[in-house]
């Protein structure tokens, strides 16, 4: 079955720096790392010490309020160093990687004649539960609860993100060997958005959903397709899983070995290598960027709207399949206020030209072009934000820590990511994913 989802409100960013449609595997690193910041709301309780050995799938820590929830290596060797941070956060699990890779096995499985317990603790203790992300909050997935739906958009809208299509084209059995273990984790349905101008690759999947999605950018995000699909209200809980690591969970059942596969595009107009490398998650940045003028260079893991900052000394994140390089914003214009006299950025108030090139691919940098000022309604937020919420209303709310409005406001419906375009066009200049993510973290703790 299909169904057709139509986003209207939204912006499509073209930038330079697209990579190539060419795939290769990265040379196996030296070094690579778990870093428990990527799990939000997650306190590492670590299980080995540094010096200890460790098989791919050999457990590092668990989630110290929920136990159940292991975080596994991604790579056999020695525990090389456990860095911290202030108040001794663990900031990285620094593993140094064996010549080759020994395996914990698990055994192989079918999904779908297997006890529904079993599935689940078949991905708990293989460390595979990591991928499992829960809405509302956007924090990693409670093992106890029961969602009543799975959400896997399969497809990207942000600018120069990685095709997903191109991705999964040689993964598709474990793609559909991971919803077929996902249907097991709930009593609802497996939704599964796809780019309805794609190639109709994934038209063939069985036991899923399947929505076909049109528009611009935010309408490849799941809390979108969340919100025009199966809305969340109070109390609700739903799953959502990014489509590589569907993967991975399927490849766990067709092998019985833990999979940490990360194919990441190495984009933007500073980028050396414009291509997709398919690696391990964790691997040292460097080994994807080469090397870098970090000066002069911003180095993103992840989207230039919703990407973490890092340098080619750190490590991919979990989760993302961009490695996005652009200009550092350190050069200022004169007279930078007046309108019309800069037209090589893409501008959504029309306060520069380029409006007249719809078609035409800009290369930008990291520079504001303005400092923060008074949130004024001018009617931006709404035109980039397709949920029937009030951005400006709700940002407002999580600035004021007012719960009860924030409730009624829609909070349990969004994550920061839905908010990334409102960063980009509010003339105010303030950080609106990170009110949001101050937000929910209110909500984690007064409401739960």
């Amino acid at each position: 079955m299909s169904n057709d989802i139509r986003i209207k409100r939204g912006i499509t960013l073209r930038l330079k720096g697209e990579a190539d449609k060419t795939l290769v595997d990265a040379p196996r690193s030296k070094t690579y790392a778990v870093k428990p910041p990527d799990f939000h709301s997650v306190i590492p309780k670590m299980v080995v010490k540094e010096g200890a050995k460790v098989k791919v799938g050999d457990e590092l820590f668990f989630s110290k309020y929920t136990d159940k929830i292991r975080f596994t290596s991604p790579v056999s060797g020695t525990l090389k160093e456990i860095v911290r941070g202030e108040k001794r956060r663990i900031l990285e699990v620094v593993i140094e990687a064996d010549a080759s890779d020994d395996y914990r096995e698990f055994g192989t499985l079918d999904p779908l004649n297997a006890e529904a317990d079993a599935v689940k603790s078949r991905i708990l203790e293989s460390g595979s539960w990591a991928f499992l992300n829960q809405r509302p909050y956007d924090i990693p997935a409670d093992p106890e609860d029961t969602p009543k739906a799975i959400f896997v958009s399969a497809m990207n809208t942000a600018p120069l993100s990685a095709d997903v299509e191109f991705i999964l084209k040689d993964r598709m059995e474990a793609f559909q060997a991971g919803l077929n273990a996902l249907t097991r984790l709930t009593p609802g349905k497996v939704h599964v958005s796809v780019n309805g101008q794609g190639s109709g690759a994934f038209k063939g999947l069985k036991n899923v959903e399947i929505h076909n999605v049109f528009g611009p950018h935010p309408a490849a995000n799941v809390g979108v397709q969340i919100h025009k699909i199966d809305p969340i209200n109070m109390g609700d809980r739903v799953w959502t899983v990014k489509p590589e690591d569907v993967a991975n969970i399927g490849d766990l059942f067709l092998s019985g070995r833990f999979t940490p596969v990360r194919t990441v595009a190495v984009c933007g107009s500073e980028a050396k290598e414009r291509k997709y490398f398919r690696t391990r998650i964790g691997a040292p940045v460097i080994d994807l960027s080469g090397a870098v003028d970090t000066k002069n260079v911003r180095v993103i893991s992840g989207d230039v709207l919703t990407g973490e900052q890092v340098n080619t000394g750190q490590y991919i994140g979990f989760f993302p399949n961009e490695l996005t390089l652009i200009p550092e914003g350190n050069k200022y214009r004169a007279f930078g206020w007046l309108p019309f006299t800069y037209n090589n950025i893409p501008s959504n108030s029309r306060t520069s030209l380029s409006w007249m090139f719809p078609n035409k691919k800009f290369e930008v940098n990291t520079n504001l072009h303005g400092e923060e000022r008074a949130l004024v309604v001018t009617g931006e937020m709404e035109e980039v934000m397709p949920m029937d919420i009030f951005p400006m209303q709700l940002l407002k709310a999580c600035m004021a820590a007012d719960i009860e409005k924030m409730e009624n406001l829609g909070i349990y419906e969004v994550a920061p990511e839905d908010f990334a375009l409102v960063d980009y066009v509010n003339t105010s200049k303030i950080e609106a994913q990170e009110i949001i993510r101050l937000g929910l973290d209110l909500m984690i703790t007064e409401v739960g």
